[in-house]
């Protein structure tokens, strides 16, 4: 790619920066375009999958994960008596070439933030910029930002040979491309998610998921203990509810009336979840939400990336690593294409089909099916689990989704094979 071209990338989250490494390294000169005044390390805890940190160690921040995140040894479904239905290894534990890890989502975005200001320069960030809306001509993008820096908030003219909205959900970009129908869809059930200081549990390296459909509890480490033996578990308690409450702002506090009853007898002998949840200093509140997957992502020299192209119900440990996944779609596809808008659809072809089968995945529950497998065979418990679901089922299952999330062992540690060849 010719180191004359310049990109706009709109969102300063886990995938615009990732993206922003990825053109760089492309040779494209890159400026991010955030909308918050100031960017914060903020937001609870997320799992990155071996297929994304194979591409986080490609960009030199193995030392800076391995500091500031888990590496997560093991997942295990129970049911809400805690009895456990499935355990797996995971990352390295499995024999992936590389971790999973465990880790607050605001501690990575800052050190996506560190190494793209270390790498790109400090200038490259211009914050307090709302995306408008864009403009093709010429074979130039021209993208309108308000600066809410300015108390007039006044528009901005910005002029990029291309453009990646990685803006999130609530997408400015998607919302000019597809003006109808754009509200995320509600998904049933309400999460609420906090962080409290405990002791770790089962290997201390656990994510844990107990119960079904319509009550469950996720838990797992995101710190390593510290001298007094304590460390950060980030904890989500998910609850059916027919209709989303009428609200406008949904990263609001929680009251914990609202759900914690529901929780107070999953008391097990390896974890106590009434205890967890009233630790917790901050609890949030979030509706279960995604879109439909989109028809096409690219439209000349503007294409989408991450949750602007496909938000995704939080299952299946997928949100952050697919937008991480995005990035380097996009840089492999600019290395092929010397064509901008070739190389826009090469990376749109890539990754739409599989992201939209992941998103459709997610819908049925992905892998933690599981759990309401047994919930409906055994509400009460059960004595032996192979009385309930066998061996084979539950690994079919398992199987069958990290094919469809791309993290399938054999696959991923070959990429590394033809790498190194």
């Amino acid at each position: 790619m010719n180191k004359s071209i310049k990109a706009i990338v709109v969102g300063a989250g886990i995938g615009g920066l990732t993206t922003a490494l990825y053109l760089h390294r492309a040779g494209v000169e890159v400026q991010i375009y955030e909308s918050v005044k100031t960017i914060k390390e903020l937001g609870v805890g997320i799992n990155l999958l071996p297929h994304s940190v194979r591409i986080l160690w490609d960009l030199g921040l193995q030392e800076a994960l391995d500091e500031s995140a888990v590496r997560t040894k093991e997942l295990a479904y129970h049911n809400k008596f805690g009895q456990l239905i499935w355990r797996e290894d995971r990352g390295m534990d499995a024999g992936y070439n590389w971790p999973q890890y465990s880790i607050h989502r605001g501690r990575l975005q800052g050190i996506l933030l560190h190494e793209v200001k270390r790498v790109l320069g400090e200038g490259c960030i211009h914050t307090g910029m709302h995306l408008s809306h864009v403009e093709q001509l010429n074979n130039k993008v021209q993208a309108y930002f308000i600066d809410r820096n300015n108390e007039h908030e006044q528009l901005e003219l910005v002029e990029s040979d291309f453009l990646i909205g990685a803006d999130g959900i609530h997408s400015a970009l998607r919302k000019q491309l597809y003006p109808q129908d754009d509200q995320p869809i509600y998904g049933g059930r309400i999460l609420w998610r906090g962080m409290t200081k405990a002791k770790p549990f089962l290997s201390g390296r656990t994510m844990i998921m107990a119960g079904n459909i319509d009550e469950k509890f996720v838990a797992y480490p995101i710190t390593t203990p510290d001298h007094s033996g304590y460390c950060d578990i980030n904890w989500i308690a998910e609850l059916s509810v027919a209709e989303a409450p009428n609200r406008n702002d949904w990263n609001r506090l929680a009251n914990l009336a609202d759900f914690a009853p529901k929780f107070q007898d999953w008391t097990f002998d390896w974890l106590d979840v009434p205890s967890l949840i009233s630790g917790a200093e901050y609890v949030y509140e979030f509706p279960l939400v995604d879109k439909n997957p989109l028809p096409r992502w690219s439209f000349n020299r503007v294409t989408l990336l991450g949750d602007a192209a496909h938000p995704m119900y939080p299952i299946g440990s997928n949100g952050a690593s697919q937008a991480i996944l995005d990035a380097e779609a996009l840089y492999l596809s600019l290395k092929e294409n010397q064509n901008i808008e070739e190389a826009l659809f090469a990376y749109e072809q890539r990754r739409i089909h599989k992201t939209a089968s992941i998103v459709n995945s997610n819908r049925q529950h992905g892998p933690e099916i599981v759990m309401q497998m047994v919930h409906e065979r055994a509400p009460e418990g059960f004595e032996r689990l192979e009385d309930v679901i066998s061996q084979a089922e539950l690994e079919e299952v398992a199987n069958r989704y990290k094919q469809i999330a791309g993290f399938d062992k054999e696959q991923l540690n070959r990429l590394e094979m033809k790498a190194i060849s």
